[in-house]
């Protein structure tokens, strides 16, 4: 018989559009199944206070729609350490939770296998707008962060054209550039530069955006990832070069916001009820994973020993396509 009665799900870390849509799979799964389902607040800070409380089918309601988290997030430096585990354990007896589905990234995960450690039966499930998890090939969030920085370069090239100026566009991507080489091949960058490879400013961006003046272009665009940062500065120093009127426009947040796309609904969706299928199989201390395309899971300790590089092919395809 399945020994899991209760379970609790949290978000942790950075917010992610879909997030509501993974808790509100969880949840409904999980009373579906005859389970009782707790909903914590502020991640594993409200763990530690005991921000707890019951889920029932209309806590879930009308939040499939809605970016960031219900459930709410925040960081904690208490619950790194052996004392804050400790207290995060004893909190979960005392609301007789059996599992706890955490819904986060590579940060958030660690905490769990820490817990898992401890005696926690845990369900990892991705979400991050960055898609830096390397065991994953999808992140809840990420495509909506996509499409919200897309539409964003759409505008600024209309303005960039209208004026004939250059802009460089600053997304998030603290180690990873998925965002970025993606949405730079999506509209039409002259360069694209990401955390995981080197660059050379004259080389990869000055000189492309010469050549492409010497051939009539108007206007250009520069996709610069938030690991790399200096979006003004390279803008300045764009400016210097070429005589070419260059604004700097940095996204932050708003990436992280919005309503969640159907890709994203529907993939969180999937993977919370997963969690709690997971659980009832009698399978704990798994991540949630897209793999080959699929939906799959893997142990902890083996998901957060994978890497993740950016595929060689798509910095070719953006070179290419820049030409």
């Amino acid at each position: 018989m399945n020994s899991v009665k209760t379970v609790a799900v949290l978000t942790s870390g950075g917010d992610a559009p879909g997030m509501n849509a993974a808790v509100r799979a969880v949840v409904r799964t999980g009373i579906y199944n005859g389970l009782k389902v707790l909903g914590i607040k502020k991640g594993y800070e409200g763990l530690l206070r005991g921000d707890i409380e019951e889920m029932t089918l209309r806590s879930v309601g009308d939040i499939i729609q809605k970016g960031g988290t219900i459930l709410q997030t925040a960081r904690s430096k208490e619950f790194t350490t052996k004392a804050g585990l400790e207290k995060a354990m004893s909190m979960a007896k005392i609301f007789d939770i059996d599992a706890l589905v955490v819904i986060g990234g590579d940060g958030s995960y660690r905490g769990a296998r820490d817990l898992s450690e401890l005696g926690m039966n845990v369900i990892g499930i991705p979400g991050t707008i960055d898609n830096d998890i390397a065991c994953t090939e999808y992140t809840i969030g990420y495509d909506t962060a996509m499409n919200t920085v897309l539409d964003a370069i759409d505008k600024i090239r209309d303005t960039s054209y209208s004026h004939e100026r250059c802009s460089v566009l600053e997304v998030m991507g603290r180690n990873a550039g998925w965002i970025a080489v993606n949405c730079g091949i999506a509209g039409g960058a002259e360069a694209i530069i990401l955390p995981e490879k080197e660059f050379d400013i004259d080389k990869d961006i000055i000189i492309p955006i010469v050549e492409g003046r010497n051939r009539g272009k108007k206007h250009y665009l520069v996709i610069v990832a938030e690991g790399v940062g200096g979006a003004v500065e390279i803008a300045k120093y764009i400016e210097e070069k070429t005589e070419i009127t260059t604004r700097a426009t940095i996204l932050g947040y708003i990436q992280r916001g919005g309503s969640p796309t159907v890709t994203d609904r529907v993939m969180a969706s999937r993977m919370g009820a997963m969690a709690i299928n997971l659980l009832l199989e009698g399978k704990k201390n798994r991540i949630i994973a897209v793999r080959d395309g699929k939906l799959t899971d893997l142990e902890i300790n083996e998901a957060l020993n994978m890497e993740k590089t950016i595929d060689g092919d798509l910095i070719d395809l953006s070179r290419i396509l820049a030409l």
